[in-house]
C-alpha cells in the first residue's frame, strides 16, 4: 500500500530498529520524514539517507516535544502521521519486580524512566499534534506499545506495565478522536531484531536476542515497518505483527488462572537455563 497521502510524517525513536525501518519505509513511499531520537548521531544518519530532517529530542520532555511539532509545522509542513515509537526496557533489578535503580543511568528510578519514555511520551506527542490535525480534519497517530502490553514481559515489570498502559492510552484516543477523522492504532509487536532484544541493527539474524533465550518468531525490523504502515493506513486499530500473539491473547484471556501459571513455568525455565 502507497502512503502518498503522507506528505510529512514524524518518527521518534527514528535513529535505530523499527524506528529507522519506519522512516525509510515512509520516505521510500515519498513522505518527508521527520527522524527523531535521542541520540542526534542516528538520527541525522538515517535522516541523511533518506533525504529527511533530524531532530534531537528527549521524548520524556513535555516542552522539547511540544517545540518539536511546532517547528515542524512551522519549517516542514502540517503533520500527517506522527508515529510515537521510542521505547525503553532495563529488566528488572535484584529485587524483581519492584526494583527501583537502573533506569537512564545507575541511579534513576527504572519504573519512572519506562513511565516516562513508554506513555508520557506518547501523551505529549498526542496532546501537542491532535489540535493541529483535528483543526485539519484529521491525521494519522501510531503508538508503538509491546506485545507485553497484551500479556507480560517475563524479568521486566516496569516494561510490562508500561505497555499495558500505552495499549490504555491508545485506546482512549482512538475512542476520543476517531470520529473527528483522526486514524489511531497502537501496534504491539513480538520479538524484533533490535537493540532492545541485544541484536545489532540490520544483522539479518532471527535467532541470539534476548541473551541466547529461546523466542518464537523474531522478526526483521523492515518486515514489521511494512506491516505497521500498511495496517495503520488501513485502518486497523490493532496492529499485531507476529501472528501468534493472537493465540497466546485468546489463552490468557480463556483461563487466566492457568496462563499466570504457565508463566510462572516458562519463569523458572528461564531460570534454570541461566
Amino acid at each position: 500500500m502507497n502512503t502518498s497521502a503522507i506528505k510529512v510524517a514524524v518518527v521518534t525513536g527514528g535513529g535505530h530498529g523499527i524506528g529507522r525501518a519506519l522512516s525509510r519505509r515512509l520516505a521510500a513511499d515519498g513522505a518527508k520524514v521527520v527522524v527523531v531520537d535521542i541520540e542526534g548521531d542516528a538520527a541525522e544518519t538515517v535522516a541523511t539517507g533518506i533525504g529527511g530532517v533530524a531532530k534531537q529530542i528527549d521524548v520524556s520532555d513535555e516542552a522539547a516535544m511540544a517545540r518539536l511539532v511546532d517547528e515542524v509545522e512551522a519549517d516542514v509542513g502540517p503533520i500527517d502521521m506522527f508515529i510515537s515509537n521510542a521505547g525503553v526496557g532495563f529488566g528488572d533489578g535484584e529485587s524483581g519486580a519492584v526494583s527501583a535503580e537502573g533506569g537512564m543511568n545507575p541511579i534513576a528510578d527504572r519504573w519512572n524512566a519506562s513511565w516516562n519514555v513508554n506513555v508520557m511520551a506518547q501523551v505529549y506527542a498526542a496532546r501537542a499534534v491532535i489540535p493541529k490535525m483535528l483543526q485539519r480534519g484529521g491525521g494519522y497517530i501510531i503508538n508503538t506499545a509491546s506485545a507485553a502490553g497484551l500479556l507480560s514481559q517475563i524479568g521486566d515489570a516496569a516494561y510490562s506495565a508500561t505497555k499495558h498502559a500505552s495499549v490504555g492510552f491508545t485506546e482512549a484516543l482512538a475512542i476520543d478522536y476517531g470520529d473527528e477523522g483522526i486514524k489511531v492504532s497502537v501496534v504491539c509487536p513480538q520479538a524484533v531484531a533490535t537493540r532492545l532484544i541485544g541484536m545489532e541493527d540490520d544483522s539479518g539474524a532471527t535467532e541470539g536476542g534476548f541473551n541466547g533465550n529461546a523466542v518464537d518468531g523474531i522478526m526483521q525490523a523492515d518486515e514489521v515497518a511494512n506491516i505497521i504502515i500498511d495496517q495503520a493506513l488501513e485502518g486497523r486499530f490493532m496492529i499485531l505483527t507476529h501472528p501468534q500473539v493472537t493465540t497466546y491473547i485468546q489463552r490468557k484471556t480463556g483461563d487466566y488462572d492457568r496462563w499466570i501459571g504457565g508463566m510462572r513455568k516458562f519463569r523458572r525455565s528461564l531460570a534454570s537455563d541461566d
